[in-house]
């Protein structure tokens, strides 16, 4: 594995595809961080995120779906040595994790929030060599009290959606 931030390794067999960026947008288009030419994956199929050290992959409205060990998902943790599935195309995931403590627990149902499982928000990806940990407003505790201004809510949601671009 090179200096980088880990590697897809085809399944079956073929030459690896170096992570070189916190956030990686995989699909069809040559626009696309990791294009995969081929006709069953999107054009734009999931995304690859490391957060905290770890990498997160997030299904982006794909027709063909993701999967990891074998197992139909719209999101998940992928830690070293998981089979990432795109479409039909079989990917083992190599990477040394950065991250001081483990991701979240998958039946953790606030470790996401529901913006981001709708994929109406994104997380910022972690600063190389900052150290800052950032998570998302939980589902479970909002960031402030509700109030009762028209657009309130929404003009804080807005701030933390251009924030994240």
């Amino acid at each position: 594995m090179s200096s980088n931030l880990g590697e897809l390794v085809p399944c079956g067999g073929g030459d690896s595809i170096p992570l070189l960026k916190p956030r990686l947008l995989i699909g069809r288009r040559s626009s696309c961080d990791i294009a995969l030419e081929y006709p069953n994956v999107s054009s734009h199929h999931c995304e690859l995120e490391l957060i905290n050290g770890y990498w997160y992959v997030r299904d982006v409205g794909s027709r063909n779906g993701i999967k990891v060990n074998g197992h139909r998902c719209t999101m998940k943790w992928l830690l070293p040595g998981d089979e990432l599935t795109v479409a039909r195309h079989r990917y083992e995931i190599a990477y040394t994790p950065q991250g001081d403590r483990p991701p979240p627990d998958e039946d953790d149902e606030f470790a996401v929030s529901l913006m981001e499982k709708a994929g109406l928000i994104k997380r910022k990806a972690e600063r190389s060599g900052s150290g800052e940990h950032r998570q998302p407003p939980s589902a479970g505790k909002p960031a402030r009290e509700h109030s009762s201004a028209p657009g309130g809510d929404d003009d804080e949601a807005l701030r933390w959606l251009n924030e994240a671009d």
